[in-house]
């Protein structure tokens, strides 16, 4: 290849790499600060037990009753990611883009029923189940849904 024929495949693909970078820049940006956000969430979310054991009933106050509560989100991947995960995902290599989506997703959805919970003045929930399902074929959209039984206990209890 001579100079010439170099130069103008750097002209035909720069924009396309550039916007790859950027976007992959951006992207990567968004996920740390969610994660940051995520994690200042959950530390102030603490005081509210969680418990995935099915039949387990903490100790209730008097005339607490049992009420559902759930965090529903909808998070999607940003596309960039996903070309490189279908680079991965033909040498066989894991995955982690899709495990970072999918704990992204389980976290905010945990979150935003702890915060349901907090917000109805509960402090415990029991019975916690998750769910999590792709919304596109691509699998760069994942919906999670976190629910359980909130309740008002005696154990571990914290003023607001």
């Amino acid at each position: 290849m001579n100079n010439q024929s170099v130069t103008q495949m750097l002209i035909n693909y720069a924009p396309l790499i550039i916007l790859f970078v950027v976007g992959w820049f951006f992207g990567s940006r968004h996920e740390r600060q969610h994660l940051a956000r995520l994690a200042v969430l959950e530390k102030s979310l603490a005081h509210i037990v969680v418990s995935s054991e099915r039949f387990y009933k903490p100790a209730l106050e008097a005339h607490s009753e049992g009420e559902l509560v759930l965090g529903s989100v909808v998070i999607a991947q940003d596309y960039f990611k996903m070309v490189v995960a279908r680079v991965f995902n033909l040498f066989g290599k894991n995955l982690t883009t899709y495990e970072t989506l999918l704990d992204r997703a389980r976290r905010e959805a945990v979150v935003r029923m702890r915060t349901q919970a907090y917000e109805k003045g509960y402090n415990h929930i029991y019975g916690l189940r998750l769910e999590v399902s792709n919304i596109n074929q691509l699998g760069s959209m994942v919906e999670a849904i976190a629910y359980g039984t909130a309740v008002i206990s005696t154990e571990s209890r914290k003023p607001h």
